[in-house]
């Protein structure tokens, strides 16, 4: 009788651990929805409606193929025995794409948080990897956009892009608070970015902190080298705001003068002198950039929030975000999102960093942009006052 109660005892105890067992290893998985998950989510989301991929993907079907392809041909990637690059590169865009913790990307995608983790920062890096192919120097001859308008050709036909500085929400430890406190008194890294008239990057220079002017950033970029800024061809030029000196190779507006569209409406509309009609023309062409802005912060909204991620990491979203960018508008010219914003402008009012650039520069810089900068001003007045039309 002994034997038997010993016998019931252990089976009882064996019986209480696997119970026990069985209990914690439910409560550990990530309770399941109704929507599909895992392999199940992506093969809804590239065999459904093309839609369904644009929101969860922020791309089309074959954008999101072709970045897969060639993620997969430069080996920057490699299928896993549990999660293919397609699932990878989901992972990583649902992400940056609505700002996702890492919680609700593991009961999607039903893979442990370690796994989101890796895949998540694999991705970024291999995207990263892709900049020097995607940000390239923009073409030497006039771009489209300025010969088929009246209104810029010929007066800014050797300009080649535009540079502004974006700020982008950021999370920093206490002891860097302040330095990367903005005027506005947000946290934010300053990026300073260049892109074409076809809103596409040229150049991203993210990390800068949120109180450093833009000015100060771009200097710091042209006297260092390792920084690989675009060789600019004599002759050739960007558009600055007026944050930036007007300097051989930037042309910024006419300072005093008034510049931003905004002004130019109702009675105020018409240009009074040949400095208000550059302005205003200069305003117009430079607002490339701000629709820029506007689609790269739309498409990842983790941009306009900050991520709880290492600062280096939220450096290098940026930097894959705009490669992201790059790589959308070359394979697909009716993306919503870049349609979205052609044939229209983005309303820019004045910034906080817009300030005047006391920096001293070269005198013989300053005589040459400001030469080339009335000589346009001059012939587009007199062609102005000939031709209202073209107002």
């Amino acid at each position: 009788m002994d034997e038997f109660d010993l016998e019931l005892d252990e089976m009882e105890l064996v019986a209480a651990a696997a119970g026990y067992y069985y209990y914690n290893s439910i409560t550990r998985q990530p309770c399941h929805s109704l929507s599909p998950s895992g392999s199940g989510f992506m093969t809804e989301v590239l065999n459904g409606h093309d839609d369904v991929c644009r929101e969860m993907f922020r791309m089309d079907k074959h954008v999101f193929h072709k970045l897969c392809d060639t993620l997969r041909q430069r080996g920057m990637l490699r299928d896993t025995a549990g999660v293919m690059i397609e699932e990878q590169l989901a992972i990583f865009l649902n992400i940056i794409g609505h700002n996702e913790r890492n919680r609700v990307i593991q009961e999607r995608f039903q893979h442990s948080g370690e796994t989101i983790s890796r895949h998540f920062n694999n991705v970024l890096k291999a995207i990263k990897s892709l900049s020097r192919e995607f940000l390239q120097p923009p073409p030497l001859n006039t771009p489209p956009e300025i010969l088929r308008n009246n209104r810029f050709y010929p007066y800014f036909k050797d300009c080649i892009g535009v540079i502004d500085g974006m700020h982008i929400p950021a999370h920093v430890p206490a002891k860097d608070q302040s330095r990367f406190r903005n005027r506005k008194g947000i946290l934010s890294q300053n990026v300073l970015a260049a892109c074409t008239f076809d809103l596409q990057f040229i150049f991203v220079y993210p990390g800068w902190e949120g109180s450093v002017a833009d000015s100060r950033v771009l200097r710091a970029v042209l006297d260092d080298p390792d920084q690989n800024f675009p060789n600019i061809p004599e002759g050739k030029y960007y558009l600055v705001d007026s944050g930036y000196s007007n300097i051989e190779g930037f042309i910024a507006p006419y300072q005093g003068v008034r510049y931003h569209l905004h002004e130019y409406r109702g009675a105020n509309q018409l240009p009074r002198s040949a400095k208000e009609l550059f302005n205003h023309r200069h305003a117009f062409l430079r607002n490339a950039i701000q629709r820029s802005f506007d689609v790269l912060k739309a498409r990842f909204p983790i941009l306009k929030l900050a991520p709880q991620y290492a600062f280096h990491i939220q450096r290098d979203i940026v930097i894959a975000a705009c490669v992201i960018h790059n790589h959308i508008r070359r394979e697909e010219r009716n993306d919503w999102l870049f349609t979205g914003v052609e044939g229209r402008t983005v309303e820019e009012f004045p910034d906080y960093d817009d300030q005047p650039d006391m920096q001293l520069t070269s005198s013989i810089q300053e005589q040459i942009a400001s030469s080339l900068r009335d000589s346009i001003a001059a012939a587009m007045w007199s062609d102005f006052i000939n031709k209202w039309d073209e107002w």
